[in-house]
């Protein structure tokens, strides 16, 4: 009797395709990459279509399968460098190369509170540099006293073009120092966000493998439609990635069968690393949920005339919306409801509490709340607060300083 297949051999593998129609080959070693998961339920639908037909025996006596159809979602844990690829499609664009200011010798460091400062410079400009709110950076050739600068990950956390106000990831102090010191600065890993123009459009073959079983599903022209993104109170930061797609085939031999292993990331907690709300680090905040979604539809119609297979999977307007909860000390984020506030969220996770941590982050640079509920515990009081993000058009684009997106997400390991 064969044995039952269980989810510890299932493997999901994922290559990105040239194009609609065209299957990724095997291609050369480590072309497709193996994922990981805590679930992958991709699976094949059909339509099915029941007969009306009022027959002597009073009974039904057809029904036919219909147009076919893929669905499902990858879920996993959030974790450094994992889903590259992913983000890059759900956001239509490429990671960016990161960005530098050069040496420059007119900096001043300012200490502004327990882990956070200030770096004004004399003349140029971080704007022009290309640097974001947002952005993860580091420092190095800072003498002493303020050694202690160099290469501590940080958070910036307002920007104009001569001052960048950060926060230390690692929550070390900023030390005072005067300009005169060859100091760079750079944007960690790199980035990518929705563009203004120029968005790319990715299909993918994806692979499950039952290796104990000897059972393959192969799912070409399939599309990661969206990201919805959980930081508990306590726990992993989890993910999930839905899909659509056209079809299914079937076998019973490993299609992709030399792929690059899972990434080796280290896995981020919701307590680790700094949420920041309009530039302040935000103490009272005990969960986050954000989700962005593509808006991918069949075309109308749900199939075509002599074939049962639909001919795309199409993008829509892409929202970004999510939710937070906040302790009810006073009426600061009440209030960003009550007056229509927009709001910048940032959410920086790190994998360890090194001065140079592996970590992943999310900007949100312009956000309205849309709510404010409270409940009524007899214990601490939560304000429960949904939220969409908005694209940054009155104070993002080249010169300012935001870019001029709904979202951006920036990884050390994103290369």
């Amino acid at each position: 009797m064969p044995g039952i297949a269980t989810g510890v051999f299932k493997k999901l593998f994922v290559k990105r395709q040239a194009g609609l129609g065209v299957i990724s080959p095997a291609g050369p070693a480590q072309s497709a990459r193996s994922m990981r998961r805590v679930t992958s339920t991709l699976n094949k639908t059909k339509s099915t279509y029941t007969s009306a037909e009022v027959v002597e025996s009073q009974q039904v006596r057809d029904l036919r399968h219909g147009v076919i159809s893929t669905g499902g979602s990858l879920s996993g844990e959030l974790s450094v460098g994992t889903y590259q690829m992913l983000f890059e499609s759900i956001l239509r664009q490429a990671v960016q190369p990161s960005v530098t200011s050069g040496a420059i010798a007119i900096v001043t460091a300012a200490s502004t509170g327990a882990f956070s400062g200030t770096f004004t410079r004399s003349a140029g400009s971080w704007l022009t540099d290309g640097f974001k709110v947002g952005d993860v950076v580091n420092m190095t050739g800072q003498a002493a006293p303020a050694v202690a600068n160099n290469d501590q990950y940080m958070v910036i956390t307002s920007l104009s073009a001569l001052i960048m106000a950060c926060v230390v990831l690692d929550k070390t102090p900023i030390i005072a120092k005067a300009a005169g010191d060859p100091v760079t600065f750079v944007t960690v890993g790199k980035k990518t966000w929705v563009p203004s123009i120029g968005h790319t459009r990715d299909y993918y073959t994806v692979e499950h493998w039952f290796g104990d079983i000897g059972q393959d599903e192969l799912f070409p022209d399939t599309v990661f439609t969206g990201a919805n993104v959980a930081l508990p109170p306590s726990g992993m930061a989890t993910v999930e990635f839905p899909m659509m797609g056209l079809d299914m085939t079937t076998g019973n031999a490993q299609y992709f069968t030399n792929p690059a292993p899972p990434s080796t990331g280290g896995n981020l907690a919701s307590v680790n690393g700094a949420l920041i709300i309009n530039g302040v680090l935000a103490g009272l905040v005990t969960g986050i949920t954000f989700n962005i979604n593509g808006q991918y539809a069949y075309p109308a119609g749900d199939g075509s005339v002599g074939t049962n297979l639909r001919p795309d999977v199409l993008p829509g307007v892409l929202i970004v919306t999510g939710s937070m909860t906040v302790l009810f000390q006073d009426g600061t984020f009440r209030d960003l409801f009550l007056n229509e506030t927009e709001a910048a969220i940032i959410v920086a996770l790190t994998a360890d509490s090194s001065a140079k941590p592996a970590f992943t982050s999310f900007v949100m640079s312009r956000v309205k709340y849309t709510g404010s509920d409270k409940d009524d515990t007899n214990t601490g009081m939560t304000l429960t607060m949904p939220f969409q993000a908005l694209e940054n058009v009155t104070n993002g684009g080249a010169g300012y300083p935001n870019l001029q997106t709904t979202i951006s997400v920036q990884d050390s390991a994103f290369a």
